[in-house]
């Protein structure tokens, strides 16, 4: 079951339950990732370094499995001319996923900017995912703000 976070509207626990979020910040060459049990702790992940989409989707599902999560959150730059097709991609690498759980989208816009920012003053860029993951962090920090 897909669904479109427009408005901040999901329950953070549904049937008692505490659940298990992971962000993805979708991009080329590398997917960010991040990690949440707990409305006011995000953590990132390793990046995926991506090589071919398949690769890519069985990497990102390995992980969705060994987190045991329980919904997705995806950023997209919302608003803008290019959601719709953002949509489609994303919906279709989520079905290479195969993932089962509830998948909910969130406005991305400036989260790598934001994420660049806060690695300032890092000795080194260094294209190893980090900001990727952060941007995924920043990506489900929003979404579990509006909760």
């Amino acid at each position: 079951m897909t669904r479109c976070l427009i408005r901040c509207s999901a329950l953070f626990v549904w049937e008692n339950k505490r659940v298990k979020f992971i962000a993805i910040d979708l991009g080329l060459k590398r997917i960010g990732l991040a990690y949440s049990a707990h409305k006011d702790l995000v953590t990132p992940l390793r990046a995926v370094e991506r090589k071919n989409r398949d690769q890519a989707a069985r990497d990102v599902k390995k992980v969705l499995d060994e987190w045991e999560v329980d919904a997705v959150v995806v950023g997209i730059p919302m608003g803008g001319s290019s959601e719709d097709e953002m949509r489609r991609r994303v919906a279709h690498f989520m079905n290479l996923v195969g993932f089962k759980g509830e998948i909910f989208y969130q406005d991305e816009s400036n989260s790598s900017i934001e994420a660049e920012s806060m690695m300032r003053g890092e000795i080194k860029y260094i294209r190893d995912g980090r900001i990727d993951s952060i941007s995924a962090m920043i990506i489900l920090q929003r979404f579990l703000r509006c909760r």
